[in-house]
């Protein structure tokens, strides 16, 4: 791809340190080092600048700073959202049809996150690009013969994983566990992930100690374990591996994109999820099963009938693993190629303005933050 460099845009109290390419930073909330990065970038020989958009992770009202920033920018950019979501708000839909009328290309994950941005005020649909969300190149590996490595043989995993944060779900797993333990008793829930980094420290405390309580007052919490940390993609693997059931228990149903359940094909896992337009595009025809949110007993009798069939449990898995091919990495970073030079050999900025021609291999800029897997 040749060279690329990186902004990494933090939140407030995150430091370093970072990787070589990290060339340049921006703290979230302060408004003026959106300017002034963008300015570097006019000047420094990149490109094309690849950004990455969650209104959760950049600063301002809806991250509304991810404006100043590309409205400083003269060279051509290409954005990936990954929100999208289909009950938006004024303000968001603002943010993201701005962001179109200027970027390059408008990366979406989903037919539903298309569909979204497509049907925003003076969008090209051509501008669009949908690109899956990407996953690593796992092997489909059975939960038993990866069990002894996290400590859980003899153990029906039942695995959630992600940044964690009100409106997750994880309650109404709990709430079904004693309903799963009464007709499997050696099933076990872990839940892997930290706090999403840009809720505010005393939303993280109060989010855990409702959580723990409610798993002490569910009267199963020896089946219940919560690994409250960042883990890398390493041991990742080795959890969705292991794990005989995925649940993605989110109450937030309008999501276009959900990664977690990306993550959870690529394993060749049997799914649980709640029935948001991401989950039914993606675990159609046999690839896992769809409740509705805030229904623990939904959960309950998917995770039975699941838990107690071996041979659904490995159909469910192997027809998302296969679903999930296009997903794998190397093929997302070709098609992220494609754009990118396809962008960046048009010369010009999304505003009109002449930058020149460029190399067939442009030198790229990726914002980065922190972790996107929610």
């Amino acid at each position: 791809m040749g060279e690329r460099e990186i902004v990494a845009l933090h939140t407030p109290g995150e430091h370093g340190p970072y990787a070589a390419e990290v060339r340049h930073q921006i703290r979230r909330d302060v408004q003026e080092n959106y300017h002034f990065v963008a300015r570097q970038l006019n000047t420094n020989g990149v490109n094309v600048v690849s950004v990455q958009y969650d209104q959760d992770i950049w600063g301002g009202g809806q991250g509304a700073y991810i404006l100043d920033f590309v409205r400083d920018l003269t060279v051509p950019f290409v954005v990936t959202l990954h929100r999208a979501d289909r009950d938006l708000t004024a303000e968001q839909a603002a943010i993201l049809t701005e962001l179109a009328h200027r970027a390059g290309a408008v990366v979406v994950m989903s037919r539903a996150a298309q569909a979204v941005v497509s049907g925003l005020r003076g969008v090209d649909p051509a501008r669009i690009e949908l690109v899956p969300y990407g996953v690593p190149a796992l092997p489909l590996l059975s939960s038993v013969a990866a069990k002894p490595r996290m400590g859980m043989q003899g153990k029906s995993l039942i695995l959630t994983f992600g940044l964690m944060e009100p409106g997750k779900g994880i309650e109404s797993v709990v709430q079904a566990m004693p309903a799963i333990l009464r007709q499997h008793p050696s099933a076990h829930y872990v839940v892997v992930g930290a706090p999403r980094p840009d809720l505010d420290e005393s939303d993280r405390q109060a989010h855990e100690s409702e959580l723990a309580s409610l798993v002490a007052r569910s009267g199963v919490g020896t089946h219940i374990e919560r690994i409250p940390r960042y883990v890398g993609r390493t041991e990742l693997a080795k959890w969705l591996q292991a794990a005989d059931l995925f649940v993605a228990p989110s109450t937030r149903i309008e999501r276009t994109v959900t990664g977690t359940v990306a993550f959870a094909m690529g394993a060749g896992k049997a799914i649980v999820a709640t029935r948001s337009p991401y989950a039914a595009e993606q675990l159609a025809d046999g690839c896992g099963r769809l409740v509705a949110p805030d229904a623990p007993e939904e959960i309950a009798a998917a995770a039975i009938e699941i838990l107690a069939n071996q041979d659904l449990r490995a159909e469910m898995g192997r027809r998302a693993y296969e679903r999930s091919r296009p997903m794998v990495w190397w093929k997302v970073a070709a098609e992220y190629r494609r754009i990118f030079e396809r962008v960046a050999d048009a010369g010009r900025s999304p505003s009109g303005r002449s930058v020149g021609r460029t190399p067939a291999h442009p030198r790229v800029f990726s914002q980065t933050s922190g972790p996107l897997v929610a």
